[in-house]
Formats: structure tokens, sequence, C-alpha cells
């Protein structure tokens, strides 16, 4: 459902859990803090200029984590972008001075409460016109430790699938870090923590 503007409106009550009742009660031009767009003008090889907004701010990281019983870690919580609840791994922003190994570790425990082995795989560029990178952590023999502690910004409710359900997920694109759950799935099977 979009505004008047083309602007997509929020939907609400689109399923159990936290944070199912967001409302858009405004909107306004430029960034909240969390992210920069600038337009950026280019001149191109045969000496025609070209404008794009270019889009920087801090690296995030992305988890793909197992539990002892072979499960994958979600968080479902609300994406602003789709105006609806999505189950999601779980991550976030790399904090200054925190290397992205430690922030996958400090999110994932955040978001879900658990610890267990985790793995550095790498990064991958956020989009084309994206300054900023995605690190990617996996993990395995993960177990519950505490209770979530999200931000005041986060209302989320961590959960946990089966492998073959977690696939479905992927294939069905009802996230926005899908690319990374793939590659998260390949580097736990090059590392003979599934089959």
């Amino acid at each position: 459902m979009d505004d008047e503007h083309g602007n997509p409106q929020a939907e609400t009550g689109s399923g159990p859990g936290p944070g199912q009742h967001w409302e858009r009660i405004a909107t306004r031009p430029g960034p909240s803090g969390w992210i920069t767009v600038s337009t950026v003008t280019f001149v191109m090889p045969d000496g025609t200029e070209s404008e794009w907004d270019l889009i920087t701010g801090p690296d995030v990281v992305a988890v793909v984590a197992l539990t002892d019983e072979g499960e994958v870690l979600l968080v479902r919580q609300f994406r602003p972008g789709p105006g609806r609840m999505l189950d999601e791994l779980p991550g976030g922003v790399v904090d200054d001075g925190e290397s992205p190994l430690d922030a996958g570790r400090r999110e994932l425990l955040e978001e879900t409460g658990h610890a267990g082995e985790l793995t550095l795989v790498g990064s991958t560029w956020r989009g084309a016109n994206d300054c900023r990178r995605q690190w990617l952590v996996v993990g395995s023999g993960c177990r519950r430790v505490t209770d979530p502690s999200p931000d005041q910004h986060e209302h989320l409710e961590p959960l946990t699938v089966s492998l073959p359900r977690f696939r479905e997920h992927l294939r069905a694109g009802e996230m926005t870090d899908r690319g990374a759950g793939y590659r998260g799935l390949e580097e736990l099977s090059r590392l003979g923590k599934i089959w």
C-alpha cells in the first residue's frame, strides 16, 4: 500500500510478534543520521557528465548462525523499506573501532541471546551506489546464554528454523540479507558444519 506520493506505507498487524504495529506518522527528505546520501557528478570516458546518488555510512555485519541442534537463528523485526515484519539474519552496524567479527558476536548476543563459535567469512559491497560493505560471520554450536537486549530502536523476536525451512525462506526472497544467507550456507558447508 502506497501513500499519495508513491511511498510504501507500513503494514500494521501483519503477523504475531513484537513491533507489529508500526505506523508511519511523518516523512521528510534527508537522512536520520545512519547514512548520508550525496549526489556525485562523474565525467565519463566520453567526456559527458553523469550524476549518481551515493550512499555512505558505517559498514554492517550479518550472521548466519546454527544452534547446537543445527537450526538457523533468525530475528523477526519490522523493516521500514518493505514496510513490514521480516524474518532476518541477526546483524547490524559495525561500530567505530570494532572488528567485523566482534560486531557479529555482539549483534548475535544482543538480538538472540546466543553465543557460539564464530568465523569471519569476508565482505561484499552493499550496492552499486553504496560505499558501505556488508561483512558476513558464520557460527555453529550456538547456545542461548542470556536474554536478548536490543537497542531502543529495535523491537524484535528471535526464532530458530530448520535448515530446509531456511533454504525455502532464502528462495522466497522475503528478507533483506538473502545474498549473505546463501553465502553463509556455502561457508558452513565448506567448514563441514552442514551437509
